[in-house]
C-alpha cells in the first residue's frame, strides 16, 4: 500500500506560490518555484528562503547525555560548548556511515541531533537502541519543529531587521534562542549552501507567520523562495556530501575523505564507541593505501554527468560519479566522483566520464568548486 507523503507546515504557502512539488524522503517538498538557476544565483548573490521542515530533530537529555552521544557518534561531543554545534556522523559496528548529522548543545545536559530526512527514522531507532545502558533519554521531536533557512550574503541584514538577537556575535556552527518577527526560535548559523546563512527552528504553528515576515523583509533586497533543486546544486558547488551519494553505509568516514570528523580521543567513551575498531582499521588503510578518493570534475563540454556514470582513463573504469549537475556559478557541468588514488591529483590528464557510451573529457580538481569570499 502506498502512503501519502507528509506535508510541512508551509505546504499551503508553497502551493500558493505555484511551486513544483516532489516526494522527497516521504515528504511533499518544493522542488522549485520557477527557475532553479535563478534561485541558485539569488542565494549566491542575494538570498534564498528554504523550507527544510523535513529534517529530523531528535532531542537527547539526561545526566549521561554526553557520554551516550560520545558512545553513539564518531565525534567528541563532550567538547561542544553550550550554544555551539558540531558536524558529525553515526556509523555501524563496521564503520559504515548511517548518516551525517549536526548536533546542537542547547543546555548543559540537552542536545538536539538533526538527521537527514531519509535517515531520520533509522537514526532514531539506532539511538533508541544504544541508550539502554545510559542515564539519558532519546526523544523524537520531528513533529515539534518547522525549519526555515535564510541563506546568502544578504541573510544577516534580513534577519537583523526582524530580531534583536546578537547575530554579529553568533559564530558559524553556533545557535542561540531568540525571537524573530515575534516568533520564538532557535537561531543557528548553519547551512548547506556554501554561503553565510541561518537556520530557524520554530514551532510548526509559527512557520507561516515567520515565512511571511522573512519574505517581506527580504524581497526588497532580492531574496526569493528556493527549492530543493537549487539546494542540491548549491551544496554540490560547495563540495558538501549528500547521503546516498557521497556517503553510504558501504563507506566509512575515512573512505569519504572525512576522517577528520572521527575523534578517537574523547572526553568520555574513548575506548568503546560504536565502530571504533573498524574505524581505526579504516584510518590505517586510508593512510597507507587509499583505494579511491573523492574529487571534483569540471566538464570541457556541455554534457552533464549523473550519479552512477563511470569515470574512465586509458580505456579503463577508474571511478564513479556520485553527484553531477550544471553549475550556474561556473557555467559548466560539474561532478563529484570517487576515483582511483592514482588519478585523484588535481590536474590529472586523460580523465573522462562515460556519458551513454561517449567518453567526455573532464578536469580533475580539488573540492570545493566554489568558496565564498569571507
Amino acid at each position: 500500500m502506498s502512503t501519502a507523503p507528509r506535508l510541512t507546515a508551509l505546504d499551503a504557502v508553497h502551493r500558493a506560490l505555484g511551486a513544483t512539488m516532489t516526494d522527497f524522503a516521504g515528504w511533499d517538498m518544493p522542488l522549485r518555484y520557477g527557475s532553479e538557476r535563478e534561485e541558485h544565483i539569488a542565494v549566491r548573490t542575494k538570498a534564498g528562503l528554504f523550507d527544510l521542515s523535513h529534517m529530523g530533530e531528535i532531542t537527547v537529555t539526561g545526566p549521561e547525555a554526553v557520554d551516550f552521544l560520545n558512545f553513539s557518534l564518531v565525534g567528541n561531543i563532550g567538547s561542544v560548548g553550550v550554544g555551539r554545534a558540531r558536524y558529525t556522523m553515526i556509523v555501524d559496528q563496521d564503520g559504515g556511515i548511517l548518516d551525517d548529522l549536526i548536533v546542537y548543545r542547547l543546555a548543559e545536559a540537552e542536545y538536539m541531533v538533526v538527521a537527514n530526512a531519509s535517515n531520520a527514522q533509522n537514526v532514531l531507532n539506532e539511538l533508541s537502541n544504544r541508550v539502554e545502558e545510559f542515564d539519558a533519554e532519546v526523544r523524537d521531536d520531528r513533529d515539534a519543529y518547522a525549519l526555515l533557512a535564510v541563506q546568502g550574503p544578504e541573510s544577516p541584514g534580513i534577519l537583523k531587521s526582524l530580531t534583536d538577537a546578537d547575530l554579529d556575535g553568533l559564530k558559524y556552527y553556533a545557535g542561540l534562542p531568540g525571537t524573530v518577527a515575534g516568533v520564538p526560535a532557535l537561531i543557528a548559523r548553519t547551512g548547506y549552501t556554501g554561503e553565510d546563512g541561518f537556520e530557524l527552528f520554530v514551532a510548526p504553528g509559527d512557520a507561516e507567520k515567520l515565512w511571511g515576515a522573512l519574505m517581506e523583509a527580504g524581497t526588497p533586497v532580492g531574496m526569493v523562495p528556493a527549492g530543493l533543486s537549487c539546494r542540491d546544486t548549491l551544496r554540490l558547488e560547495a563540495g558538501m556530501p549528500l547521503y546516498g551519494h557521497e556517503l553510504t553505509a558501504e563507506l566509512t568516514p575515512f573512505d569519504a575523505g572525512l576522517g577528520r570528523v572521527v575523534k578517537f580521543e574523547k572526553t568520555s567513551m574513548s575506548e568503546n564507541f560504536v565502530g571504533r575498531e573498524a574505524l581505526a582499521a579504516a584510518a590505517e588503510r586510508a593512510e597507507t593505501a587509499p583505494p579511491r578518493k573523492l574529487v571534483g570534475l569540471i566538464a570541457s563540454g556541455r554534457r552533464v554527468p549523473r550519479a552512477g556514470f563511470p569515470v574512465v582513463a586509458d580505456g579503463k573504469v577508474i571511478g564513479e560519479v556520485t553527484s553531477g549537475a550544471p553549475s550556474p556559478t561556473l557555467g559548466k557541468p560539474i561532478a563529484i566522483a570517487y576515483v582511483d588514488a592514482a588519478h585523484a591529483a588535481p590536474g590529472t590528464e586523460g580523465v573522462g566520464v562515460d556519458i551513454r557510451g561517449t567518453h567526455e573529457p573532464y578536469e580533475v580538481v580539488a573540492l570545493p568548486f566554489y568558496k565564498r569570499q569571507k
